[in-house]
């Protein structure tokens, strides 16, 4: 049997499957519960709906978000986290709270960034 894949290290695989600019962005704004692709949108204003559908079907393939799809009109479709999704919790958590002590080192050093929101403790409801 030919190995289709050869990772060196643990955190290539763990980029292979939340790497990128808007999987992390996604997977913590479901950490605060199940949201609709509308709802997603609103929070992530600067992504396209494509890239949006793009990057939700590639975690639901990797079995860290779960797609509900309700019979009705107009139709509603739902994304959460699988429980498998849940257990990154602790490393979306930290690299939140990393990026936040960054934003505030970058606003003491004179730079002119703006974060909108320090909540990250959406994963701390599971």
């Amino acid at each position: 049997m030919e190995v289709e894949k050869i990772y060196h290290i643990g955190v290539e695989v763990t980029l292979d499957v939340i790497g990128g600019k808007w999987k992390p962005i996604i997977l913590c704004h479901l950490g605060n519960g199940p949201i609709r692709t509308g709802e997603l949108r609103r929070r992530i204003p600067n992504i396209t709906a494509k890239m949006l559908t793009q990057q939700l079907r590639e975690l639901e393939e990797d079995e860290i978000v779960n797609r509900k799809v309700y019979n009705q009109v107009p139709p509603k479709v739902e994304y959460a986290l699988t429980d498998e999704g849940k257990t990154l919790r602790d490393l979306l958590v930290a690299m939140s709270i990393w990026g936040e002590r960054k934003a505030q080192k970058l606003q003491e050093n004179g730079q002119n960034i703006q974060l909108i929101t320090n909540d990250h403790n959406g994963f701390l409801n599971y």
